[in-house]
């Protein structure tokens, strides 16, 4: 898992544009995630397309975004085998009340993103 510092400009743009719509949204959903006990690592898989990982939290159609929001966390990526060293992924994840990680999955590209929050 890396957060990948060549994150193509046409992800960074689309990403960073839909974030300032969803970031408070998804911020809530980190922070219930983790107060419910489902897990301290909580994950947003975003694509363009329908997914099978995780719930629906935001659809693209919704708030006008280019990507689909979803919640998960980092058992269930284990359980469908998206994240196999889960000490490596828990080394990495970076603290959940400040980045959002997101899980970008598009035909040119997958991988863990993380992207701080707005400052309140």
């Amino acid at each position: 898992m890396n957060n990948d510092p060549e994150l193509n400009g046409k992800y960074l743009g689309t990403i960073t544009k839909d974030f300032a719509l969803v970031s408070d949204t998804l911020k809530e959903a980190s922070y219930q995630i983790r107060k419910r006990g489902f897990s301290p690592f909580p994950i947003f898989p975003v694509s363009k397309t329908d997914l099978p990982i995780g719930r629906l939290l935001i659809g693209k159609y919704e708030m006008a975004t280019v990507w689909n929001y979803y919640a998960s966390f980092l058992e269930e990526f284990e359980q469908l085998k998206l994240v196999e060293e889960a000490d490596v992924f828990k080394q990495a994840y970076k603290d959940p009340d400040e980045f959002c990680c997101l899980f970008v999955v598009d035909t040119d590209f997958t991988n863990f993103v993380f992207i701080p929050y707005p400052e309140d």
